[in-house]
């Protein structure tokens, strides 16, 4: 008899048929899932398909998504960040205060993203020297960090920034093509490297598998966690001169409900809440679900009430969907 008959599980070959593992993969599906989603808004709107519409559904996924990239390594590594709204309006308030005592684009810049690594950097400092755990500690400081911009602004904003600041969340590199979607693709690249091609990527699968058989391997988990926090603000400070410069105006509840979003892309591309798994093309081709849906629904005139209402619900969804394949799996 063998082992496998023994113990009544079938143990998984990735190598037995790399074509069908491909087709049968959960980024399969969100590319499927995208094409119906296209075909559907392309036939609902008679809008949907001109290049400037397309052009703006970009924007619609883009700022989110650079946060998604850097959040989807932080849950594989077990951890989670809720601060990240908060970071880009306290990031967008400090701009504006910037432009306040006549800061120009590259300083603005600077203090953009400065914002958000700083707010990453407390983040984790408080994760991994106090041994807090992240949902607490970024709850708090998603709390103190948006509070922190309403007693700078309350109920007033900041206004007037240059062009040339503008066009990073409103420029064009080429035709239809946005500066906001090459940097996102740029981005994405990137952290696909970083993730699935270095070391360090495989220590993050493998402090997420089980930190403390990592860390007996001789992994730095805190000093890898503590990159992952500051990684995560400074997308979140590189989202806030984004939003900002398409804006054109700060207010202190900018990007209010942004870490939902977030946190939706990331389980929504097959990165697993309880950390140890997940891919970057899932979470790029959830953004652009995401994007795809939103888009469609803002054609329609569909209140935003009801966006949030359907992508709270998709969360709760994708969280819940493969705990009952596993409970039906185990019933069977």
């Amino acid at each position: 008899m063998t082992d496998t008959a023994a113990t009544g599980r079938q143990l998984p070959d990735r190598l037995d048929n790399p074509l069908k593992s491909a087709v049968l993969s959960w980024e399969s599906l969100l590319v499927l899932v995208a094409v119906v989603i296209f075909i559907v808004n392309s036939f609902a709107s008679p809008y949907f398909l001109n290049a400037w519409s397309l052009s703006d559904l970009t924007f619609n996924f883009t700022e989110k998504a650079l946060i998604a990239l850097a959040m989807a390594l932080l849950i594989i590594s077990g951890e989670i960040d809720l601060s990240v709204a908060a970071i880009i309006s306290l990031a967008s308030t400090l701009m504006g205060l910037a432009l306040q005592y006549g800061a120009d684009t590259p300083v603005l810049v600077l203090v953009g993203i400065g914002a958000g690594l700083a707010c990453g950097a407390v983040n984790g400092a408080l994760v991994t020297k106090l041994k807090l755990p992240s949902i607490v500690v970024t709850i708090g400081t998603m709390s103190l960090f948006r509070g922190i911009s309403f007693i700078i602004l309350g109920d007033q904003s900041f206004k007037g920034y240059p062009k040339s600041f503008a066009w990073f969340g409103q420029g064009y590199v080429g035709w239809v093509i946005s500066f906001e979607l090459v940097l996102f693709l740029v981005c994405a690249v990137i952290y696909w490297v970083l993730l699935h091609r270095t070391n360090f990527g495989r220590r993050v699968f493998a402090i997420g598998n089980n930190d403390v058989a990592a860390r007996f391997s001789g992994v730095r988990v805190d000093r890898i966690k503590f990159i992952l926090f500051c990684l995560t603000g400074l997308m979140s400070g590189v989202a806030a001169v984004l939003l900002t410069a398409r804006l054109g105006s700060t207010r202190p509840s900018i990007a209010e409900g942004w870490e939902l979003e977030a946190i939706t892309m990331v389980v929504l591309g097959g990165v697993s809440i309880l950390g140890g798994a997940g891919s970057i093309i899932g979470v790029v081709l959830a953004a652009l679900i995401m994007g795809l849906v939103t888009f469609g629904l803002g054609l329609l005139n569909v209140p935003g009430i009801v966006m949030s209402i359907f992508i709270g619900g998709l969360l709760i969804v994708v969280i819940a969907l493969p705990i009952l394949f596993r409970m039906w799996r185990q019933r069977a």
